[in-house]
Order: structure tokens, then C-alpha cells, then sequence
């Protein structure tokens, strides 16, 4: 089993017929937290989406979690999503159900049957974002960096090789954002690898690490210069 979690070589993505990226050579392998910059409408969006399957790759090569994003079809999406851990700046929680269902929801469109086993991996994933006491509140009765938490435990459901976090502090203040980051660091700290879209600079200074900028149709390392 190779270290690499997610290549790229030689990828162009595109929006439709727009370029929006050319020339992309990434690699993300195992345990790395990375960050991925740039200014709004420079394709970091665009970036993720071909990653999780929503923007077809049709230039280059490309392989997640195994999976070979050039020639995926429809039918493995959910498949690949379910080795894949997404979180979206606007949590996407499912209003009409306390956490517990929203993650029971989740688990259940996944394949899993066995009721203890459900409740069993749910209890585990709010511990692991300190949520485990607010399983039956509502979305509605939840601050914003805690719907923010549940949207990350529910990534971590089906144990993925790889968490994509797309602007997750994106709707929070600073200090909920901290409280949010320290989440994930937690998280990378056990073993997982996430790949971090973001805009916030302060949280970059703050956690350090490997960081890739959009700019230009391009996406390549930055340096850190040590502060």
C-alpha cells in the first residue's frame, strides 16, 4: 500500500470549457495536514471538487485514495466519498434531526445495519470533536463552530484515508476558528491526513505546515518563511 494518498501529474481542471487550473502536480501522502491558499475565484474550490468527484478530470492524471480520477465513473462516487471525509464551509447539516440522526442519516445511506455498532462509531466521533454531550440537540440550538465540529465528526465516520476540509472556518469568527483548527490538528495528530482549503492566514502562521497556493492558473508549494 503506497504512502501517496492523492497525486496529481501534469492536471488541468476545468469549469465546463474554462481553464481554471493547468499544469498541477500535487502529492499528498499519508498523516499530512496541507494546506491549500490562494484568493477567491483562484480555483481552489474548483480544486476540491474534482477531487471528491463533483468536476470530471479530463487532462492529466489524477489518483485519490486509490481511486483513478480520470477514468471514475458515476457509480464509484459514493464510494470514493465514503474513503474521502468532506467538510463545507456551511456545515450542510441536516436541519430537521438532532446530530445523532444527522449522523445516524449518514451511517445508514453508507451501508451500515447493525444498531449498536451505529451508535457505538457515533458516541466515538462526537468524543473525538468534544460534542458527545449534545448528540440531542438540533442544528438550529447549536452555535456556529459547534454545528462546524459536528460537520467534522461526521467526516470521520467511515474512518477515511483522507479528510477534505473546503473553507471550514470560512463562517466563523477567530476565536471559534482556533477552537476549529485545534479540532483538526487533533485529528491529524491521530494519524489522518487533511488536505485544508482556506483563506484565513492567521490560522497558516499559527499551525504551520505544508501549504500549496492557487494563483495564476497554478497551484504550487509555498515556503513558510519561519516567522
Amino acid at each position: 500500500m503506497s504512502n501517496t494518498v492523492l497525486e496529481l501529474k501534469n492536471a488541468a481542471i476545468y469549469q465546463r470549457e474554462s481553464l481554471i487550473l493547468s499544469e498541477v502536480d500535487v502529492e499528498v501522502n499519508k498523516g499530512d495536514f496541507v494546506y491549500l491558499i490562494g484568493k477567491t475565484g483562484t480555483g481552489k474550490s474548483s480544486f476540491m471538487k474534482t477531487l471528491y468527484g463533483d468536476l470530471p478530470l479530463t487532462e492529466g492524471e489524477g489518483t485519490i485514495v486509490d481511486y483513478n480520477l480520470r477514468t471514475l465513473k458515476e457509480k464509484d462516487i459514493p464510494f470514493l466519498r465514503r474513503k474521502l471525509g468532506v467538510v463545507f464551509q456551511d456545515f450542510k447539516l441536516l436541519t430537521d434531526r438532532n446530530i445523532k440522526d444527522n449522523l445516524l442519516f449518514v451511517l445508514k445511506a453508507t451501508g451500515w445495519k447493525d444498531q449498536k455498532a451505529m451508535e457505538h462509531k457515533i458516541d466515538e466521533v462526537l468524543d473525538k470533536v468534544g460534542m458527545k454531550s449534545k448528540g440531542f440537540k438540533y442544528p438550529y440550538q447549536l452555535s456556529g463552530g459547534e454545528q462546524q465540529r459536528v460537520a467534522i465528526a461526521r467526516a470521520l465516520l467511515n474512518d477515511p484515508e483522507l479528510i477534505l476540509a473546503d473553507e471550514p472556518t470560512g463562517n466563523l469568527d477567530p476565536q471559534t476558528s482556533v477552537e476549529v483548527m485545534e479540532v483538526l490538528q487533533d485529528i491529524s495528530k491521530n494519524g489522518k491526513t487533511i488536505l485544508m482549503a482556506t483563506h484565513d492566514y492567521a490560522l497558516l502562521l499559527k499551525y504551520p505546515s505544508k501549504t500549496l497556493k492557487c494563483d495564476g492558473q497554478r497551484v504550487f508549494e509555498v515556503v513558510q518563511k519561519s516567522v
